[in-house]
């Protein structure tokens, strides 16, 4: 039997509905009628909308470290992808609760122009709700009402969207001083004018003739803005780049997977991770994109990226003779000033199933074994959870929260996992029935995350619901599903 943790609490909640936008607000018994439903409105409302017409909505006031890092003293607002730099994703509000969320009905909708699939964050700022759609298009509303202010549409080439894995989603903006800053499907990265929706400037950050897609939030670090990319089941190298907030100049570029030998590494990391692969893994680039899951440490100045799978899947192929592959698979801290490496820590080693460590990463302070601990958090496709010092990446603990056969565990003391072998295909005549499947554990859903009540919450790839008790002592306290 699982606890659950449900806390809603937002200034809105923005979902996706057949490709509308639907505001879930006032408490109320009274029921609407479909006309009302279509309407998307009461009387009431419908004179608020007019009145707000006439009134123009204030302007976003500038964001800027200082209110990213105190997040909750401003509540009503989501100022950044995961609310705060930590990514927890917790709302302090606690006026909608389990005892009136019953009564919740609709305020208004907003209806999405494209049927496309929609996974984006929408930001929540001084009255005004950004978010964003299929083809990277952005949408401002007056958060109240529901009226549109503006919208932009990059204008992506339809043809880009065959390099999309998974769908031309995009997973919101970011915002930073009086912009807001998108990524778009075919590779560019854009600064808007969050006032009038007007572009300010636009880079490119791929090499157009490799099939990079970028459907990832931006993250911004006083103003630098950061932003990876998607593409490795196609075959490209990956990385994450930062870019000026004002000019839209590169700053700095971290390779998640080294490139040819023969055209010497960028760094002492690169020449390091490449004697983990074997055979000529450039060729087919490699991999590794960094499409997710960020956070930021502001006291440690520690950027954390999750690295995907590698191109091909199959490490045998990728790099035969084996290795670890680096950075496939793993979390990566960076300095956030310089881009600079500073530790990583593995998930799957030479992986072989699509186990990405792309999926959410969240930081939080906690006490275990009666020590105050900084710690990191995430529950990879590969069906462990780990728990890992933030400052020096020394992995605190790993239980699996799904069935998992494809190991035995993992060994604290040198972090690895211990793998099973037939879970390497040796026989091609022995098929092995692996747990968890290549769609993993756990995918992309986002994991909220209550520090006071200790709980971390994620969807399972059986659909349910997980609610873990974080961690006190460095031995099992959460798993099933």
């Amino acid at each position: 039997m699982h606890r659950f943790s449900h806390q809603l609490g937002t200034s809105v909640f923005f979902g996706a509905l057949l490709s509308s936008a639907m505001i879930i607000g006032g408490c109320s018994s009274e029921k609407s009628s479909d006309n009302d439903m279509k309407a998307a409105t009461t009387d009431a409302t419908a004179t608020e909308m007019a009145d707000s017409t006439a009134k123009a909505v204030p302007k976003m006031d500038s964001i800027t470290s200082k209110r990213i890092v105190s997040a909750d003293e401003e509540p009503q607002n989501w100022l950044s992808h995961g609310r705060t730099y930590s990514e927890q994703r917790y709302s302090p509000l606690d006026k909608v609760n389990d005892s009136n969320a019953a009564e919740l009905g609709l305020a208004w909708y907003y209806d999405i122009p494209i049927k496309r699939g929609m996974e984006a964050t929408s930001l929540v700022i001084d009255g005004r709700l950004y978010t964003t759609s299929g083809w990277s298009n952005v949408y401002a509303l007056d958060a109240k009402t529901g009226k549109e202010l503006w919208t932009f549409d990059p204008q992506v080439p339809r043809e880009w969207g065959r390099y999309a894995c998974c769908d031309v989603v995009n997973r919101g903006v970011a915002a930073w001083g009086d912009n807001l800053y998108l990524g778009t499907i075919d590779g560019r990265l854009i600064a808007i004018d969050a006032g009038s929706g007007k572009e300010v400037w636009s880079t490119l950050t791929i090499d157009p003739s490799n099939p990079y897609t970028i459907t990832g939030a931006p993250r911004i670090i006083d103003g630098k803005v950061i932003i990876g990319n998607g593409g490795a089941e196609l075959g490209v190298r990956g990385y994450v780049t930062a870019y000026d907030a004002d000019t839209g100049k590169e700053l700095w570029r971290f390779y998640t997977v080294p490139g040819n030998p023969a055209d010497g590494f960028e760094d002492d990391t690169q020449k390091m991770a490449a004697e983990t692969w074997k055979g000529e893994w450039w060729k087919s680039g490699g991999g590794g994109t960094v499409w997710d899951a960020m956070a930021y440490d502001p006291e440690l100045d520690l950027l954390y990226i999750g690295v995907g799978n590698g191109t091909p899947w199959d490490r045998d192929i990728r790099s035969p003779g084996g290795g670890d592959n680096l950075f496939l698979s793993s979390v990566v801290a960076l300095k956030a000033d310089t881009g600079k490496y500073a530790w990583h820590y593995q998930t799957t080693p030479g992986d072989s199933w699509d186990y990405t460590a792309t999926q959410s990463i969240v930081l939080a302070d906690l006490e275990i074994d009666g020590t105050q601990r900084k710690v990191l958090m995430q529950a990879p496709k590969n069906g462990y959870f780990y728990v890992i010092d933030r400052k020096t990446g020394e992995l605190i603990s790993a239980n699996n929260y799904v069935p998992v056969n494809w190991s035995t565990g993992v060994d604290l003391s040198s972090g690895r996992p211990n793998e099973v072998a037939a879970a390497r295909y040796p026989d091609p005549d022995k098929p092995f029935l692996q747990f968890p499947s290549p769609f993993g554990g756990h995918n992309c859903i986002l994991c909220p995350t209550a520090q006071k009540q200790a709980l971390f919450t994620y969807p399972l790839r059986s659909y349910r619901l997980y609610t873990g008790k974080m961690l006190t002592t460095n031995t099992n306290t959460a798993g099933g599903t």
